[in-house]
């Protein structure tokens, strides 16, 4: 799409948004639900797509994709009218002859880029959120998620008018393109070398951007945990998606004590999750791309691999596969992975675990798994990082009464529900001051009595 076409639908949205359709609760309320409707009735074409681009099963679809956009609108359409109210709040004692209230208000037209390890999920997700706050949206997709961006393309424009919400396909010089518009809120999903362009553009408008990023987020596991438990959840969180999650669990940091049971028990359980041939396993997915491919195949130290380790460039599968006597120096440990590479690495005591964590970038995720209260508290209190789990992975991303988001070098804001219904909302803080009664001790000449007054009223 040329840079002509994409300002045109910029300032077709803007006049739109101007008419103040938007604004009505009715209109959004329609609107969420013909995307719900068009959801349930293209599931398949949906899932098709999806496998196409990262070769995942419809169940996995349905459950990690579209199952959740659904969860999303449907909490959406509950909660919309008294997410949409105006919030009466106290009024000082000086000024009790008024109203003070918040009124949410959409921003105006927002941008909403999103990435391909979800493709789905993270560009309808935020969708939802965006028309339920009552703005308008121009959706970008990425590029190397190509049949995804094309069914949702069909959705976007049997839906919706292209003033209202439009879907530009295409690479980097519509990305460019986009990001040279002045738009009122852009809602980025990707990498953090992405992230900062996004950020540098915004900033020559001022404009507000949610950036939901990534990095290496650490799976601590304690000498109390319930070893069979947490590697059965480690690896279901890990390897979902051939690892191309961004609150994956990155890397293991265990107790030196537990780290060979961890591991023998992990291995269990990859065979019986993946069974013996992974790499023929229709329901475990594939690498997005041949870069990425060679990327992860990059990071895999063949003197380290203690299990999996294959790998198919023809069809894009990577093994599972698990390193074991990983250093911080390792080039495993220099980006995150993204893909189905487990590292393993140990700690003498917790609090050194912490440590290590805490220098490091915050991670947009962090997963403990322990049985001692005391000890889970601790993490949770004095880790710094997006979300998270205790004894669990990946799961506190799929509700819609909590927000996700990251922190630091993973990101800023959040969305889902509520948080997300915020995210694209500006609250104007507005007094509604009576009439009937104006004191004179706030204007001049100032007398010693309206200062004894006003120390009254304040203190």
């Amino acid at each position: 799409m040329t840079e002509t076409e994409i300002k045109q639908i910029v300032d077709a949205q803007r006049n739109f948004f101007d008419t103040g359709a938007t604004l009505n609760l009715e209109f959004r309320i329609h609107a969420l639900k013909k995307i719900k409707a068009y959801i349930q009735t293209h599931e398949t074409q949906i899932n098709d797509a999806i496998s196409k681009d990262l070769g995942k099963s419809a169940f996995e679809s349905y459950m990690c994709e579209s199952g959740l956009v659904l969860s999303e609108i449907s909490y959406m359409l509950k909660h919309i009218r008294s997410l949409a109210k105006e919030k009466t709040v106290l009024t000082p004692l000086a000024q009790f002859h008024s109203r003070s209230f918040k009124k949410p208000s959409p921003y105006g037209v927002t941008l909403i880029m999103s990435p391909w390890n979800y493709p789905f999920l993270l560009t309808i997700d935020p969708l939802v959120d965006a028309i339920a706050a009552g703005n308008t949206a121009v959706i970008k997709p990425s590029a190397y998620s190509p049949h995804t961006s094309e069914v949702m393309k069909q959705m976007i424009e049997t839906c919706f008018d292209k003033k209202y919400a439009a879907l530009i396909t295409g690479g980097r010089a519509e990305n460019t393109c986009l990001l040279n518009e002045h738009f009122d809120y852009i809602f980025f999903t990707g990498s953090q070398a992405v992230g900062k362009e996004v950020m540098r553009h915004a900033s020559e408008h001022l404009t507000p951007v949610t950036l939901e990023l990534g990095g290496k987020s650490p799976c601590i596991v304690e000498k109390s945990a319930n070893i069979k438990l947490a590697a059965r959840r480690i690896v279901f969180g890990k390897f979902l998606n051939c690892g191309q999650t961004c609150v994956a669990p990155d890397y293991i940091f265990c107790d030196k004590e537990i780290k060979d049971r961890l591991v023998s028990e992990i291995k269990r359980q990859i065979g019986k999750q993946f069974k013996s041939a992974p790499l023929t396993n229709k329901n475990y997915g594939k690498i997005i791309n041949e870069k990425h491919f060679d990327r992860i195949v990059g990071l895999i130290d063949r003197t380290k691999v203690v299990y999996g380790g294959k790998t198919n460039r023809s069809n894009l599968k990577i093994e599972p596969t698990i390193m074991d006597n990983v250093a911080f120096s390792d080039a495993v440990m220099q980006e995150e992975i993204f893909g189905p590479v487990l590292p393993i690495l140990t700690f003498d005591s917790l609090d050194q675990a912490i440590r290590k964590i805490n220098c490091m970038a915050h991670p947009l995720a962090l997963y403990i798994f322990t049985s001692n209260k005391t000890t889970a508290k601790k993490v949770m209190e004095t880790c710094r990082f997006g979300g998270g789990c205790i004894n669990d992975t990946i799961i506190h991303l799929a509700t819609s009464e909590m927000g996700f988001g990251g922190f630091g070098e993973s990101g800023m804001g959040s969305y889902h529900g509520k948080d997300g219904f915020q995210t694209f909302s500006h609250y104007k803080s507005i007094v509604d001051k009576k009439t009937w009664l104006d004191l004179p001790m706030r204007y001049q000449p100032y007398r010693k009595m309206n200062n004894k007054l006003i120390h009254l009223f304040l203190k």
